[in-house]
């Protein structure tokens, strides 16, 4: 079992903080002593949170799609607490729909949010955590291995992620600096709860068997992510059970190809009937407050 190492005092960057895994992970980690840096698009929502953590805790706001905004960000967080132990590349959105009927706008910007988001968080964080031999965290999802229809930009993104990280651990090793990959199945979210509202999502999801589509509590989610920055884990899964789909990813893909082939049909058209009547931007965009925030930052 890996060694434990005490979070108190260690200065934590996330992003995506303003609110489900993110801020939750925070809060956890401010109660073991920990100083965080919290950044994210929702400046009241990052207040909140930041006054909920206590005076060692400081917010940022920032795209992690532009790169001057991460790097200010990061900037920031040193400035005010003069280093960077560990990152935590949270930041994600997703969205749902065929290939061919999505939204191109939207299929992009889910890739261009969780993949390179997550590298330019890394990329601008990466000289500070090697000076203190820390740890970077990525936050993938079952869905980097287990390639769901109606989800390719999510799956594509966060597979995507997973090969970042790998690359990067090896990269980093010799600089003393730990890299993890977090993967979760349904997580009880703004975004998994604004997907489920979603044909394309809610209509796939309810067709699942057994533990495969139950959702674990945030609280379940939180203290994995805890227990893996404490033990510099390389894999952290929640729940268990998604360990086991790591490990067997080769017979994965073709069982979910043959039970989403009998499924697909009345999802898709009962999305397609929705986009002929509301469009696809409507229907296809990224889901949940966090999206919803997304979608404002790109307006502005």
């Amino acid at each position: 079992m890996a060694t434990r190492r005490p979070i108190s005092g260690q200065v934590v960057l996330v992003t995506g903080a303003a609110r489900g895994i993110g801020a939750g992970t925070a809060r956890a980690l401010a109660a073991r002593g920990a100083k965080l840096a919290l950044v994210g698009l929702e400046p009241d929502e990052l207040a909140k949170v930041a006054a909920e953590c206590g005076p060692d805790a400081a917010w940022f706001e920032a795209d992690v799609t532009d790169t001057a905004q991460v790097e200010a960000a990061v900037a920031g967080a040193v400035e005010r607490f003069g280093g960077i132990d560990v990152v935590i590349a949270n930041a994600g959105i997703a969205t749902g729909g065929t290939v061919r009927s999505i939204d191109p706008a939207a299929w992009e910007r889910v890739v261009e949010v969780n993949l390179f988001g997550s590298w330019r968080t890394v990329r601008a964080a990466l000289p500070h955590v090697i000076a203190r031999r820390g740890y970077v965290l990525q936050i993938a999802s079952l869905a980097a291995v287990a390639h769901a229809p109606f989800m390719s930009a999510y799956c594509a993104s966060k597979a995507g992620v997973e090969a970042l990280a790998d690359s990067l651990r090896t990269e980093v090793a010799r600089h003393g600096v730990d890299v993890g990959v977090a993967y979760f199945s349904w997580i009880d979210t703004d975004m998994v709860r604004g997907a489920d509202e979603r044909a394309q999502f809610g209509g796939m999801r309810e067709k699942i068997a057994g533990p495969f589509g139950k959702t674990s509590s945030l609280e379940e989610c939180v203290d994995g992510v805890v227990d893996g920055i404490e033990r510099r884990r390389r894999w952290i899964t929640v729940p268990g059970w998604v360990r086991a789909a790591l490990l067997f990813r080769g017979p994965l893909s073709p069982l979910l190809d043959r039970a989403g082939r009998r499924d697909v049909a009345p999802v898709e058209d009962a999305m397609l009937a929705a986009i002929e009547r509301d469009g696809a931007a409507a229907v296809t965009a990224p889901v949940g407050a966090g999206g919803d925030a997304d979608s404002r930052a790109r307006a502005s």
